[in-house]
């Protein structure tokens, strides 16, 4: 058993918490919202009242977070992971963040004999839940070796990608894909709409094809309900997108698909679409059908 320590409790984390706990882990989280920190007590965690609280009580923390004002909050605020943590324990950053950023939290948590994984995750909320996640890690062998035990309970499948930075690179890639996906799917079904075919019969042909994707699988049911729960916030897209296009900039890679789906994310954030999940494009594209 590995005390497992979960800064951010969201959607994300409030899954890894709920599964470490089912799995026989002792777990302590923080979070800046109170009912969040009275579930992960109900379900038998530790609410902690500080970031260095959890680090304490933690041999491995992982933090999940969605901003970098968050991530460097957490790490290097007032009672953050770094006055807390102690020499041997391992953290892992799971976000999606310019590599920068993982770069200073390294840095700042090195310091203090704390070993940092870059480990972001590819999947939604409701995947978390069910642990169907794809955990993409990198950074220290020997830490790695420690963190495993915690992510083979979180997830399907750990790709261990070598050297610290690589895990966010590979999400780079599988989050333009889903950002790419959201869209192409949204238009897919606002068009068979628009054309007069039923919506579930649609996700039921179209997933039988080639055509299909996972993101057509997985959003697909609600397009054709119209129903847009928030597995994954659209608004976040609009982050991933930033930092996907800026690493590709600094390379000189095209992105043109990235590049033309991003004011359509834009425009369902402008709409008041952002907190509902990305499958909300197809209801942003359906108001343009109606003239709306």
């Amino acid at each position: 058993m590995t005390r497992v320590g979960v800064v951010g409790l969201g959607i994300m984390g409030s899954a890894y918490a709920r599964n470490l706990l089912a799995a026989g882990h002792e777990v302590a989280g923080h979070d800046v919202a109170t009912e969040r920190m009275e579930t992960l007590e109900a379900l038998g965690g530790e609410p902690a009242a500080t970031n260095a609280q959890v680090a304490r009580a933690s041999d491995v923390v992982l933090i999940a977070v969605a901003t970098v004002d968050g991530l460097r909050e957490a790490v290097a605020g007032a009672d953050g992971i770094v006055s807390g943590a102690r020499q041997g324990a391992i953290v892992v950053e799971m976000g999606t963040f310019p590599l920068a950023e993982k770069e200073w939290a390294r840095t700042v948590l090195g310091s203090r004999g704390v070993a940092v994984l870059d480990a972001p995750v590819s999947g939604t909320g409701l995947q978390a839940e069910a642990r169907e996640i794809v955990i993409y890690a990198s950074g220290d062998p020997a830490a790695m070796s420690q963190a495993k035990p915690v992510f083979e309970v979180l997830a399907k499948a750990i790709y261990d990608l070598g050297e610290f930075g690589n895990g966010s690179k590979m999400k780079y890639l599988a989050n333009l894909l889903v950002s790419v996906h959201n869209l192409a799917t949204a238009e897919t079904f606002v068009l068979g709409k628009a054309a007069g075919l039923d919506p579930d019969v649609i996700l039921e042909v179209i997933s039988a094809g080639v055509g299909s994707s996972r993101i057509f699988e997985i959003r697909g049911p609600m397009m054709a309900a119209d129903d847009y729960p928030p597995a994954a916030r659209l608004k976040m897209f609009l982050k991933d997108i930033d930092v996907i296009g800026g690493f590709a900039r600094d390379l000189g890679a095209p992105t043109p698909m990235l590049d033309a789906a991003l004011p359509w994310y834009q425009e369902a954030v402008e709409a008041g679409l952002g907190e509902l999940d990305a499958a909300a494009l197809a209801r942003l594209l359906a108001d343009r059908v109606s003239g709306r």
